[in-house]
């Protein structure tokens, strides 16, 4: 079991981020979140910033401070996720509006700012989007770099190829600048790619227990999760879709579940064909740097036990 971590999480609030949320707030022992930075990615900033004070809203447990941040790509058109996350980027439960409220603070100003005033290595940044506002971060204030202990991010993928384009993962699709910004940024980087998240799948049982936890949290989430599964259901064929950005959280409790190896990873981002691409160094066929803790495996029973306990002690 780890030890207590400062996290900051950066996120497009769809159904899996809500659940990786769920789990870090449901996760006090181990996890000390300064706070939830909205960005652009699944829906627009200003729905996903909403649907972060939704979630923490629903969890019974308030005291989160959440920012919104970046509202489109650094130099992209903006692309969006409706089709797979519906109109509000939650669909599936009827989750009231929030009576919590943003704070004023820009989420790139505030990321700048807590890390500045932490001790080196201190801070662990949870990257659950694009990763828009912690390269706008890197670029604006390069002496944050020093002060994050990790990068946990859900992104990319190479053994499975992409889930919006036959090369590129969603995440690093949207705003592939900004990746490529913060794989080259120096910081110590896991990366779980769809290679891992693909293994986690969320069959009928899964799902079947989570509904069963008797509690608000986990009927709100048994709603998500089938309504976002439809799409991936159909696309894939699978007895389950897979729950892509818990998988980060889930990392940072029990990394003894995850398995991979340090590659070089880099982002394409001058190609339209492969836009957004992680060309992953897996065989090491290159001389290139290891710059990426990629991860290949998650013991998935394990996973989904760890979800069903953590999120029983929510509201």
């Amino acid at each position: 079991m780890s030890q207590h971590q400062k996290i900051i999480i950066d996120t497009d609030p769809g159904q899996d981020d809500a659940v990786a949320i769920l789990l870090a707030l449901a996760s006090p022992d181990e996890l000390d979140i300064l706070g939830i930075v909205a960005v652009a990615g699944n829906v627009g900033l200003k729905q996903n910033a909403k649907n972060a004070l939704k979630i923490v809203e629903l969890s019974g447990l308030s005291g989160v401070k959440i920012y919104a941040g970046c509202d489109r790509p650094i130099r992209r058109t903006p692309v969006t996720a409706e089709h797979v996350h519906g109109k509000t980027g939650l669909d599936g439960p009827a989750l009231k509006e929030p009576i919590i409220s943003l704070e004023k603070l820009h989420g790139v100003d505030f990321l700048v700012q807590t890390l500045l005033a932490a001790n080196e290595k201190e801070i662990t940044i949870c990257a659950l989007g694009p990763l828009t506002n912690i390269a706008m971060a890197l670029i604006r204030e390069p002496q944050i770099a020093k002060k994050i202990k990790e990068i946990v991010l859900m992104g990319g993928g190479h053994f499975e190829g992409g889930n919006i384009t036959p090369a590129a993962e969603f995440n690093f699709y949207v705003d592939p600048e900004a990746a490529d910004i913060v794989l080259r940024s120096g910081v110590p980087i896991t990366m779980i790619p769809l290679d891992v998240t693909h293994q986690a799948l969320a069959t009928k049982p899964r799902l079947e227990a989570i509904k069963n936890l008797s509690n608000k949290t986990g009927s709100a989430i048994f709603e998500m999760l089938t309504f976002s599964e439809r799409f991936d259901l159909k696309k894939y064929q699978w007895d389950g879709a897979p729950l892509h950005d818990p998988c980060v959280i889930a990392y940072l409790l029990e990394p003894e579940i995850f398995d991979g190896r340090l590659i070089n990873v880099e982002i394409e981002v001058t190609s339209e064909l492969t836009r957004g691409m992680s060309v992953a160094d897996y065989w090491g066929v290159t001389n290139k740097k290891p710059n990426v803790n990629y991860l290949r495996h998650v013991n998935a029973d394990r996973y989904y036990s760890l979800l069903i306990e953590r999120l029983a002690k929510l509201a």
